[in-house]
C-alpha cells in the first residue's frame, strides 16, 4: 500500500511539534524554516569540508598538516524561503 504524500510520519509529526513551539503566527514558522534551511546547508558544507580534509572540525589531526580550516566566508543564498546568509567554511 502506497503512502499518501500528505500523511506525515511519526518523526515528521514530532518535528512539526518542535517547530510549532514558541510560534505565534505563520510568519514565525516561516522564519524558523528559513533558519533551519540555512543551518542545514551550513551543516552539509561542514560535512563536505570534513570529507575533503580527512578529519573533523577541532580534531588535532589537522594541526600543522598544511591542510586545515581557515575560517568562513559569508554568502547570501536565495531559496523558496527568501534570502538567507550562510557561513561557508574555507581552507
Amino acid at each position: 500500500m502506497k503512502k499518501s504524500k500528505n500523511i506525515l510520519t511519526d518523526k515528521e509529526i514530532e518535528l512539526v511539534s518542535l517547530l510549532m513551539q514558541d510560534c505565534e503566527s505563520t510568519g514565525d514558522i516561516q522564519s524558523k524554516l528559513k533558519r533551519l534551511f540555512a543551518g542545514t546547508i551550513e551543516q552539509m558544507l561542514e560535512a563536505e569540508m570534513d570529507e575533503h580534509l580527512g578529519y573533523e572540525k577541532h580534531s588535532t589531526e589537522g594541526n600543522n598538516s598544511g591542510n586545515s580550516r581557515n575560517g568562513y566566508n559569508h554568502k547570501t543564498i536565495t531559496s523558496d524561503y527568501g534570502e538567507s546568509e550562510i557561513a561557508i567554511p574555507r581552507f
